[in-house]
């Protein structure tokens, strides 16, 4: 289970899946490099930032992980998170935050909750991400339209006001390249899909704003150079204190982190027809996160986009990966200082495709005409998202999509008394096949007896107008029970013995129940004889109760039934 995936995969090893290898390791390596200068300056830090995280988490996560394919980065779902962490708790808040994530990332995968991690409704992961999206695009409007402003506000809101106070301020050259990018990267694949479109276009932008000598703010004129070598790591400080504060960030990380990277193994799985390792895949992702921390980078995960491109170009192993983190180091120490000269109206036009791919609008469209429960879960998180906070947004879409799901378990849940069923319905005959006594009552549950529906149960009881001789309690159709329906068990069982009725739970099948029931010491209560397998059996044990019968000493209920069934 905690085996990393490289080790499988490199049994049968040779140099024709080398060469593929090759090829997509260094293809997705290009489409990486623009993508992780973007993704770290739209997060509010410097671009080199987002070239530490890509070489050292995407090395570890690819040597360490739990899918053949998966590639590792900086991504565009973390914008918002890291943006956040930096405004109040500045850098070191946010190295701080996601070395802590990543130790929780950890504990995640050791605790074996890879395979919970993917049961997140889909309605949610929806949301939040067309909510990043939406986010995205508004950061880039200042340097898509060339605004001649300040520092744009953090409240949505307030970004879109001063947008509109400063439209009057675009520039005609900043306009010309932002769109450039998006049109180069939009139609390029229809030309070639060995060389990714972004990279073009921040090539042939590049070139034509140095030639034509326009006037547009580049990487190097608001941060300066990129340095052209890794930093010194660094181990992080942590007190008491630090946890207190960072704790929910960090945690938000870590989900976000375990959701997209699971997600993203769960989408190459289904195109190679592979099977990846969750809970190691977790333990990388914690791993990977804890040294780009070190390293001074932001937080990582699982990228889809780029492991799709890596499927697309042959890539089968782990070893694609470690190219593709190599070649955006070997990038880093020769050619890092020309990256300054890129074009901050180029990196807007990438990340504005970003978001474009990242709202999936189809799919948001798709779940607005589903089921209600599924577009309350949709809007809620992202309308949180937007306007108030991702790690709010994630929290209370995971309450409301828990009780939207209690709410309907609760509807699939029934108690019904068969005798008022037969006599009301057209199946008259069961009644008189089954030869139910006249003081024996016969209710049948079903769906799960837990703590949302075990009211419905103690309801149905109340209309029960004289006590019966014996009451018998089908419970064929129960699949899970909880502390709160064995505790209405046992009143009503309670109930029925200060009546003088006799208790009778009929196809207890299930043996979660049964082991439930046997701890709470209700099967001893109740009695072995008045536990039965089948209706018939009960059927048979409310007679012998009736005619004052001996406890079925000696007696099985085969006996029984063949008794006084016949």
């Amino acid at each position: 289970m905690f085996k990393p995936k490289i080790f499988d995969t490199l049994k049968n090893y040779n140099r024709q899946q080398f060469g593929k290898d090759l090829m997509a390791g260094l293809i997705v390596g290009l489409v990486a490099l623009p993508l992780a200068i973007a993704f770290a300056i739209a997060s509010g830090v410097s671009p080199e930032k987002g070239l530490y995280t890509a070489v050292i988490a995407g090395f570890i996560i690819s040597a360490m992980g739990g899918s053949r394919v998966q590639i590792g980065g900086p991504t565009g779902a973390f914008i918002v998170i890291v943006y956040g962490i930096v405004q109040i708790h500045g850098i070191n808040g946010l190295i701080i935050a996601t070395f802590m994530a990543g130790i929780i990332l950890i504990l995640m995968g050791l605790a074996r909750l890879g395979s919970v991690i993917k049961f997140i409704p889909y309605s949610l992961i929806i949301g939040f991400t067309g909510g990043i999206a939406l986010i995205i695009f508004s950061s880039e409007v200042k340097d898509l339209f060339g605004l001649k402003m300040g520092a744009v506000p953090a409240d949505f809101t307030d970004k879109w006001k001063s947008y509109i106070l400063y439209f009057h301020t675009t520039q005609l050259s900043t306009i010309l390249i932002g769109a450039s990018t998006i049109a180069i990267i939009t139609f390029w694949p229809k030309i070639t899909r060995k060389v990714p479109g972004s990279l073009i276009a921040i090539l042939i932008t590049t070139i034509a704003m140095q030639w034509l000598h326009l006037p547009i703010e580049t990487i190097g004129s608001r941060f300066g150079g990129i340095p052209s070598s890794l930093p010194k790591p660094v181990i992080p400080h942590i007190d008491f204190a630090t946890i207190k504060n960072l704790i929910q960030p960090a945690f938000t990380i870590a989900l976000l982190g375990g959701i997209e990277s699971l997600l993203s193994a769960v989408v190459s799985d289904g195109m190679i027809g592979g099977n990846h390792k969750s809970n190691m895949e977790l333990v990388a992702q914690g791993t990977a996160n804890i040294f780009s921390s070190i390293f001074g980078g932001i937080p990582a995960t699982g990228a889809i986009a780029r492991t799709a491109t890596n499927v697309k170009n042959g890539g089968r192993t782990p070893v694609a990966g470690i190219i593709h983190a190599i070649t955006l180091l070997l990038i880093l120490l020769f050619f890092g200082k020309w990256a300054s000269l890129i074009p901050m109206a180029t990196l807007a036009g990438v990340l504005v495709v970003v978001a474009y791919n990242m709202s999936e609008w189809r799919h948001f469209l798709s779940v607005l005409k589903g089921p209600r429960s599924d577009t309350a879960i949709l809007l809620t998180t992202f309308l949180l998202t937007v306007f108030i906070d991702l790690t709010v947004a994630i929290e209370i879409g995971m309450i409301l999509a828990a009780f939207l799901f209690m709410r309907n378990m609760i509807k699939s849940s029934d108690v019904s008394s068969m005798k008022k069923e037969f006599e009301n319905g057209d199946d008259k005959d069961l009644l008189e096949n089954y030869n139910i006594p006249q003081n024996v009552e016969v209710f049948e549950i079903t769906g799960p007896l837990f703590f949302g529906a075990a009211y419905k149960f103690k309801e149905a009881m109340k209309f029960i107008e004289n006590p019966p001789k014996v009451l018998i309690i089908r419970m064929r159709n129960v699949p899970i029970i909880d502390a709160t329906g064995i505790k209405t068990l046992k009143e009503v069982y309670k109930e029925s013995a200060q009546k003088g009725t006799e208790f009778i739970l009929s196809e207890v099948h299930s043996q979660q129940i049964v082991k439930e029931l046997k701890e709470a010491r209700l099967l001893f209560s109740i009695g072995k004889a008045n536990v039965t397998h089948t209706f018939q059996e009960a059927i048979a044990r409310s007679k012998a109760i009736i005619n004052d019968l001996p406890q079925t000493q000696g007696i099985s209920h085969k006996n029984l039934y063949e008794k006084y069934i016949s």
